[in-house]
């Protein structure tokens, strides 16, 4: 049971936000509230000092303050900054943050930059027959769920939960 919930709950939760995201432009709420749950559920299994889970709280936190002020500016969506937070969660505060969230910035930066393109030449796709969902086409906003997705797939592998899973042989 561990296993397959350190396997697949946290890269389920990305793809079905990523995919939501896109066709719908909105994070349902119960995917940041079952990364959460299911890390607590887990926590405890995982072999992670109480310190260690302290760490993990403590990054979540931070990235919480930093896309809550984000979303105040009105630079980032409220869904955005839940599925943020809640990935933050399993990485804790280590390099696999660091990278989970550097890769989040270039590759959001690169989804923005497609998105843009795309919707400046919005009519030359539906000429050709592409179909792309309304919401992208007229939504002033960039599904970042994709890049949070892509980011969170990419380093997940390096992430302290993984890492002693792959030591204690899975």
């Amino acid at each position: 049971m561990y296993q397959t919930i350190l396997l697949t709950v946290l890269p389920f939760c990305l793809v079905i936000a990523a995919l939501t995201d896109f066709f719908e432009m909105t994070i349902p709420n119960w995917i940041s509230l079952l990364l959460v749950f299911a890390f607590l559920l887990l926590s405890p299994f995982s072999g992670l000092t109480l310190v260690e889970f302290g760490w993990h709280v403590a990054a979540a936190g931070m990235v919480f303050s930093i896309c809550f002020a984000l979303f105040a500016f009105n630079v980032m969506g409220g869904g955005d900054a839940k599925l943020l937070t809640a990935a933050a969660l399993w990485f804790g505060f280590n390099h696999s943050l660091f990278e989970f969230l550097v890769l989040t910035g270039y590759l959001g930066g690169m989804l923005t930059i497609i998105v843009l393109l795309v919707r400046a030449n919005w009519d030359k796709f539906a000429t050709v027959g592409v179909k792309l969902p309304q919401t992208l086409m007229v939504a002033k906003k960039i599904p970042y769920a994709i890049a949070i997705g892509a980011a969170g797939l990419m380093a997940y592998p390096s992430s302290p939960l993984m890492v002693a899973a792959i030591q204690k042989g899975l």
